[in-house]
């Protein structure tokens, strides 16, 4: 299958699926087979029609279907209004269901949700269409719930409670009987789990499971963002225990399996405040002068068995969470912290991509297996920094991870040396193969013993961390391709990036024209280049932020999946992520399969495969959505010492309701409510992306620099209002 039908194969599963639906529904009195149905909608491709049959099947399973006979199949009668989907609760209190096979989203009124909650899944009845209105509905029942356990405040009543919800998409409060109330005094934030909602109760019934604390205290704001998306903060006694009886040590009988590395130079390079160092690099010059260059990460799947309770827990959590004052990691400490951490001067058993390479930074060989390496050397990434940026080893004691000025051997500054310029061609190439290069702004806090912010500062990818970056993309590339292209074709898991939407992209095109930029839709390479020229365009300008933010939402979003379509924005056909088993349970299943088809084994069911890409994915964006979630929080905390304080913005967003704005010198975000705007009576221009003052004229647009302070701040709530006090002229 060519690459851009792959690409094009989920597009083509929905366009089958409306197809099975549109046929089945025009004569919902007869049944079709798959044949029948193939010719009705024009399928004659073989993947096509393995694609229907499999629809079909999946359709019955869900009942949305019947199979009358063996292979036949018609409309259920209720078909055309009732579908099934998940539900999308917006700030208002409405909801849109997602409906797989339907092009738009079924708006449901807040009165119509018939006690469902957001992301449950739901069947909905959709109401003939009025012309050029959109799809309307309600919902006749919930199907499965996503969760049942939510983060609130307690009210305390004489003989029960109330818990508030404090996601603003959890519209009821939850009825806590006085035997469910556990330890909970008034004001304490909790987590409460549903049990029941009576037919005849104007709120669900639920127990207090967890009492977190007092709210707007440090740690009980951090364990509520990791319960609101039921994130655990410590691992289980029982994993703990088995964790620790684990045989960590290092074994002759073990190394004689492996290939040995021990004497080659190989070093680490990762942050300076980095407890767990899961990737090594290791340097030799051959005598045909070429260069091998080892790519080494911990083997963690020697340790973490299948079917044990630990391999269960890492699976459940599947990735290390990384909030703005901890790491929740996805292994217990002896794992991600000791046997599993690539320290200097220990032999650790390792899984290992190497290559030798030329000049030229060509591929000549690969291979790929298990090793054994022992660390010469742990590097800070400003001290790889400071050697590629001086071309010498002596690292002065401020950048010194040691505390103390040191010298690094002629050999590992050789090394450094020829690795970053191999690197340098790598992503040279890369760029011109149509690569986008997104190097977003991130924001860290200066924290202090208290864990309050007493500074921001922002995060910057230099040679040192692009070095390290480009042999890990090369890593991850290359065992992706080793397994994609054998025959016949093998069960793997692949990171995959699809390409962009185009509508988000003219929408993007929009905006960035009111700062002077355009991007060039002529084809797919016109569009990264100049997606990239945008990137480097507006770097240190006021939009800089806001730019990149908008162009990384109109990208599709990289999933783990065994269905491999190519990563868009890599601009490589193969990818997978095999470079941190420590932090992405994905990059297990990789380690596993890979050693699996290296001893000859065969292609398992790529069913299973597929369910714990899913799990992988969406548990990623869970954490995604935890961390973004922290950072608001440690913001708002800083802001909170800086009421007093005018700051200089920019208008990152504008709705209805008011403006957002992102204070320029440390990227703080806070509305100004359109109702606190006093001079005159503002509407909102959708098409402006702008507010219009009814009398003046007067406008704030999107990208406009504006002068705020701060209004109000709320940790609970993790909101920051800002007064406006003007533009900046």
């Amino acid at each position: 299958m060519s690459k851009n039908n792959k690409r094009n194969k989920n597009q083509r599963k929905n366009e089958i699926t409306r197809g099975i639906f549109t046929v089945l529904e025009k004569e919902p009195e007869k049944s079709f087979n798959y044949k029948q149905i193939a010719a009705k909608i024009g399928v004659v491709d073989a993947n096509d029609r393995n694609t229907l049959i499999k629809r079909l099947v999946e359709l019955k399973e869900k009942k949305r279907i019947l199979e009358e006979d063996r292979g036949a199949y018609k409309a259920i009668a209720s078909n055309k209004t009732y579908h099934t989907g998940t539900v999308d609760i917006t700030g208002r209190g409405n909801a849109y269901i997602v409906v797989e096979g339907l092009d738009d989203d079924v708006f449901v009124p807040f009165n119509k949700l018939k006690k469902a909650f957001h992301k449950d899944e739901v069947e909905v009845y959709i109401f003939p269409r009025r012309k050029g209105k959109k799809l309307e509905g309600e919902i006749t029942k919930v199907i499965s719930r996503n969760k049942n356990a939510f983060v609130g405040i307690v009210d305390m009543q004489k003989d029960f409670a109330f818990v508030r919800p404090t996601d603003y998409r959890m519209y009821t409060d939850i009825f806590i009987p006085k035997n469910k109330i556990s330890t909970a005094q008034d004001g304490d934030k909790v987590i409460a789990e549903i049990s029941e909602w009576p037919d005849n109760a104007d709120s669900p019934f639920g127990t207090i499971t967890q009492v977190l604390g007092k709210p707007g205290e440090h740690n009980t704001e951090i364990h509520s963002i990791l319960a609101q998306y039921g994130l655990p903060y410590e691992f289980p006694t029982e994993v703990e225990m088995y964790a620790d009886t684990l045989d960590t040590s290092i074994k002759a009988e073990e190394i004689a399996k492996r290939r040995d590395l021990r004497d080659t130079l190989t070093f680490t390079i990762d942050p300076k405040d980095a407890k767990d160092f899961d990737d090594a690099l290791s340097f030799k010059k051959l005598e045909n002068g070429n260069y091998e260059i080892g790519i080494h990460i911990a083997d963690v799947s020697h340790y973490l068995e299948t079917d044990t309770i630990l391999d269960d827990e890492a699976y459940n959590r599947a990735t290390s969470v990384y909030l703005v004052d901890r790491v929740v990691p996805m292994l217990p400490e002896v794992l991600s912290n000791n046997a599993c951490s690539l320290r200097p001067n220990e032999e650790k058993y390792t899984f290992s991509a190497i290559f030798e390479i030329d000049d030229k930074a060509v591929i000549k060989n690969e291979w790929f297996g298990r090793t054994v390496i022992n660390s010469d050397e742990r590097f800070a990434y400003e001290e790889a920094q400071h050697i590629i940026e001086t071309g010498n080893g002596n690292i002065p004691e401020e950048l010194s991870i040691r505390d103390k000025a040191y010298t690094v051997s002629d050999e590992v500054v050789n090394a450094t040396l020829n690795m970053d310029r191999l690197a340098k061609i790598m992503r040279d190439q890369r760029m011109r193969e149509g690569a986008i290069s997104f190097d977003k702004i991130e924001v860290r806090f200066n924290l202090n013993d208290k864990m309050e912010p007493e500074g921001v500062y922002f995060k910057e990818s230099k040679d040192a961390n692009k070095l390290i970056e480009e042999f890990m993309l090369l890593a991850n590339r290359k065992v992706a391709r080793f397994i994609g292209k054998q025959k016949p074709v093998k069960t793997f898991v692949y990171r995959v990036h699809d390409e962009p939407n185009e509508d988000k992209l003219m929408a993007l095109n929009g905006i960035i024209s009111r700062f002077g930029h355009q991007l060039n839709f002529k084809d797919k390479k016109s569009i990264s280049n100049s997606l990239n020229q945008l990137l480097e365009d507006v770097k240190g300008k006021k939009e800089q932020n806001l730019v990149d933010t908008l162009a990384i939402r109109s990208m599709s979003k990289a999933i783990y999946t065994v269905d491999n379509i190519g990563h868009y924005g890599l601009a490589f056909d193969y990818y997978t992520h095999f470079t941190s088993p420590i932090r992405r349970y994905p990059d297990v299943m990789v380690h596993r399969l890979l050693q699996h088809y290296l001893d000859g084994g065969d292609s398992p069911k790529a069913e299973s495969y597929e369910e714990k890409c899913k799990h992988s994915s969406d548990m990623e964006s869970l954490a995604a959505n935890a961390e973004r979630d922290s950072i608001k929080y440690m913001q708002i905390k800083f802001m909170e010492d800086h009421q007093d304080q005018e700051f200089v913005g920019v208008i990152s967003g504008v709705t209805e309701w008011g403006l957002y704005v992102e204070i320029i010198e440390n990227k703080c975000e806070g509305m100004v409510r359109i109702r606190d705007i006093k001079d005159d009576y503002y509407t909102f221009d959708e098409k402006e992306y702008a507010i219009v003052g009814e009398k003046t004229k007067k406008s704030y647009q999107l990208g406009d620099e504006v002068v705020v302070m701060v209004k109000s701040t709320d940790l609970i709530k993790r909101h920051l209002d800002f007064s406006l006090l003007g533009k900046n002229d």
